[in-house]
C-alpha cells in the first residue's frame, strides 16, 4: 500500500495515461483538432462493463449535458502575484502568457499542471490593488497591460485547450466611477444607477454593517454595501442591466468563456431585506436568459459567500447561474483531512445531491478570501494531500487556488494571502526580477514550482495525476455519486459512475490504519459480479473485487490495509458475473 506519509507523500505510479483535452469547441478549429480524442475515448468507455453495471444515476445529472465545462478543471489567478515581464515588481499578462505552459502546455502528457480553465480576478482598471471597484469595464488596468494583450491571452489559452473566465464585480462599482461621479452631482442620465436617500436611513446592513455613506457632493446618502469606496449599482434600474449586458458581450465577443459573479447574492435590495433577495434571483435569471439567447456557449457561475445547500436551493429553481460556489463542501474537506471525521462530506454532498441533482456547483479548498490551505492544515503535508484528492474526485467543478498546488503559505490580512507565486528562488526565473509588489511567504526559498517539479511525491505531482483524471474519466468529472454507509467515521468511500465507467474513491483522514471490511452501496448500484480492479492512485495488492447485492469486497475474502490519511482511486471494470458470496461485515 502506498499511503500519503508525511515525509514521502504518496506514491505515484510513473505516467498514468496521457491528459485528455476538452472535447467541446472553444472555437470552431479547436473543435476539429479535438475530436478524434474525444471518438476515441467515447469507443473505450463504450467497450467497458457492458450491459453489466446498474447503476442510480441523480435525475437530471450532468452525464447526460454535453457543455465544456462539466469535464473542466479551473485556476483561479490574481494576475498581480502570477508573473511580472517587465521588472516593475507587479504581475502582469504578459508575464502571464509566459506561463501558460506550466498550466497546461495543449499536449497529452508531460509535466503542465493540465487546467482546462483559468479564472482572472478583476482585470479592470481600479484605484485599489484588488481590483474589486472598478472604473472601466471595457478596458484593462494599466498595471496588467492592453486590450491587445487580453486578446493575446485568450488566443494563447484557447491554442492550449484552455478557456478564460473573468471575475466581473457588477454588484457595486468604484466611488471613482464616472458613472457614480455624474450620479453624486445628480447627473439625470446616471443619478438612479445608484440608490440615494435625502436623509440618512436608520437601519444598517444585515449584521448591522454601516451601509449608507455620506454624498461627496451634497447632503444626500448612498447605499455601499461593502463600503464608501464601493457604491452599490441599482440593478432594479433596466439602463443599468442593458449596460451589464454590453459589458458582458463585449468581454464574450473578445473570447473570453464566462463570468464569475461576485458578491451574487447581494445584487438587489428590497429595503432592510439586503440579501437572497426575490429580486435578485429575478435579474439572476433574466441575465442568464439573455446569455443563452445570445452565447450560449458562455458559463456563469457566482459567489454566494459561504453558502450551502439550504441558502442555494431558491438560485436553482428556476435556473438562473449555471453554478454556485459550494462553501459548505469545502469546509467538510478540510474539517475531514484535518482529522475531524468524513461524515460531514457524505452529509453536505447529499444535501448538496437533492438540492442540484445535475452537481451545479464548484467546489474549492479555499480562495481569495480565505487562509490558505497549508494554515488551515497547520502545514501538514499528508493532510493537503488528502484534501486535494477529495476535492478532485468529489462532484462538482473543482476551482484551485493559485500556490495551492505547491502548498503555499498564507494567512490575513488580505494581500499576504495573495502574495506573488513562488516559482522559483533565482529572480531570474522567478516571478520578478526586482521588488515584488508584496513580500513573498516566509516558505518561498524551498516551496517552490522547480523544487516539485519531477518529484513523484511532491504535492504539485499529485495534483497533475488528479487533474489528469479529473479532466479524462467522465466518471469522475461529472458522473453520479454513491457513497458507502456504515464505514468507520474516518473512512469515505464513494462511486462515480458515467456509462459504463466506474471509478471507486477510498480515503482513510484518520491517523491509523484500517482494515477494509466489505463496502455497502446499496442493492441497486453495482450489478453482483466479479470486478478487474486498476489502481489509478495509490496501490492495492489485489486484481479483482467481488461485488453481491451492492456490497463490495477485495480479493475474494482478501484482508486489505489501508494505511493511515491514504488514498485509493480505483477503475473498476467486469470480469464476469458469478459472484461468489460476500461475508457479512461483521464476520471473522
Amino acid at each position: 500500500m502506498f499511503g500519503l506519509d508525511r515525509s514521502t507523500g504518496l506514491s505515484l505510479p510513473p505516467g498514468g495515461g496521457g491528459r485528455a483535452l476538452q472535447s467541446v469547441a472553444m472555437t470552431h478549429a479547436l473543435h476539429h483538432r479535438h475530436a478524434n480524442t474525444h471518438v476515441a475515448r467515447l469507443l473505450i468507455v463504450a467497450c467497458l462493463l457492458l450491459a453489466t453495471v446498474g447503476v442510480i444515476a441523480q435525475p437530471g445529472s450532468a452525464e447526460s449535458q454535453e457543455q465544456w465545462w462539466d469535464d473542466a478543471v479551473c485556476y483561479e489567478i490574481f494576475v498581480r502575484s502570477f508573473q511580472d515581464s517587465d521588472g516593475d515588481g507587479i504581475g502582469d499578462l504578459a508575464g502571464l502568457i509566459s506561463r501558460l505552459d506550466y498550466l497546461n502546455d495543449g499536449e497529452p502528457g508531460g509535466s503542465d499542471l493540465g487546467v482546462t480553465c483559468i479564472w482572472l480576478m478583476p482585470v479592470f482598471p481600479s484605484p485599489s490593488y484588488h481590483g474589486y471597484d472598478v472604473t472601466d469595464y471595457y478596458d484593462v488596468d494599466p498595471d496588467y497591460g492592453t486590450l491587445e494583450e487580453m486578446d493575446a491571452l485568450i488566443a494563447a489559452a484557447a491554442d492550449r485547450g484552455v478557456r478564460v473566465l473573468l471575475d466581473v464585480p457588477i454588484n457595486h462599482t468604484s466611488n471613482e466611477h464616472p458613472w457614480f461621479l455624474a450620479a453624486a452631482d445628480r447627473d439625470p442620465s446616471f443619478r438612479d444607477w445608484y440608490s440615494w436617500s435625502d436623509d440618512k436611513p436608520a437601519w444598517g446592513g444585515p449584521s448591522g454593517e454601516r451601509v449608507w455613506h455620506q454624498s461627496p457632493a451634497d447632503e444626500s446618502w448612498y447605499y455601499g454595501f461593502f463600503g464608501e469606496h464601493m457604491p452599490d449599482l441599482n440593478l432594479a434600474n433596466p439602463d443599468v442591466t442593458a449596460e451589464i449586458e454590453r459589458i458582458s458581450a463585449f468581454w464574450l465577443d473578445r473570447g473570453v468563456a464566462g463570468f464569475r459573479i461576485d458578491a451574487a447574492k447581494h445584487l438587489i435590495e428590497e429595503e432592510q431585506n439586503q440579501e437572497n433577495t426575490p429580486s435578485t434571483h429575478a435579474w439572476l435569471e433574466q441575465y442568464r436568459q439573455f446569455l443563452d439567447e445570445s452565447y450560449p456557449d458562455a458559463f456563469l457561475i457566482g459567489e454566494i459567500f459561504g453558502a450551502g445547500a439550504f441558502v442555494l436551493a431558491p438560485y436553482y429553481d428556476p435556473e438562473q447561474l449555471h453554478a454556485y460556489f459550494q462553501f459548505d463542501i469545502a469546509y467538510q474537506i478540510l474539517t475531514a483531512a484535518g482529522g475531524g471525521g468524513a461524515g460531514g462530506i457524505r452529509s453536505v454532498v447529499r444535501d448538496a445531491l437533492e438540492g442540484s441533482p445535475g452537481q451545479e456547483w464548484g467546489t474549492f479548498l479555499t480562495n481569495h478570501d480565505q487562509n490558505r490551505v497549508m494554515v488551515e492544515l497547520d502545514g501538514d503535508l499528508a493532510e493537503a494531500k488528502l484534501a486535494a484528492i477529495a476535492l478532485l474526485t468529489l462532484p462538482g467543478l473543482p476551482f484551485i487556488y493559485y500556490g495551492e498546488e505547491i502548498g503555499m503559505w498564507g494567512s490575513k490580512p488580505d494581500e499576504q494571502i495573495r502574495s506573488p507565486m513562488q516559482w522559483s528562488r533565482d529572480p531570474a526565473t522567478g516571478f520578478t526580477a526586482g521588488t515584488p509588489w508584496q513580500p513573498f511567504q516566509a516558505d518561498a526559498g524551498w516551496v517552490t514550482v522547480e523544487n516539485q517539479s519531477g518529484d513523484p511525491y511532491s504535492l504539485l505531482s499529485l495534483y497533475q495525476r488528479l487533474i489528469d483524471l479529473h479532466t479524462s474519466r467522465p466518471s469522475i468529472a461529472h458522473g453520479s455519486f454513491v457513497a458507502a454507509t456504515g464505514t468507520t467515521s474516518n473512512l469515505l468511500a464513494y462511486l462515480r459512475v458515467a456509462g459504463d465507467e466506474v471509478t471507486l474513491v477510498i480515503l482513510n483522514f484518520g491517523r491509523d490504519a484500517v482494515e477494509l471490511e466489505p463496502l455497502t452501496f446499496g442493492t441497486d448500484d453495482l450489478a453482483s459480479g466479479t470486478y478487474g480492479v486498476d489502481t489509478l492512485l495509490g496501490g492495492l495488492p489485489v486484481a479483482d473485487v467481488n461485488v453481491v447485492d451492492g456490497v463490495i469486497q477485495f480479493g475474494a475474502g482478501s484482508r486489505v490495509t489501508l494505511a493511515a490519511q491514504s488514498a485509493l482511486v480505483l477503475d473498476v471494470s467486469v470480469l464476469g458475473l458469478d459472484a461468489s458470496p460476500v461475508a457479512s461485515p461483521s464476520a471473522p
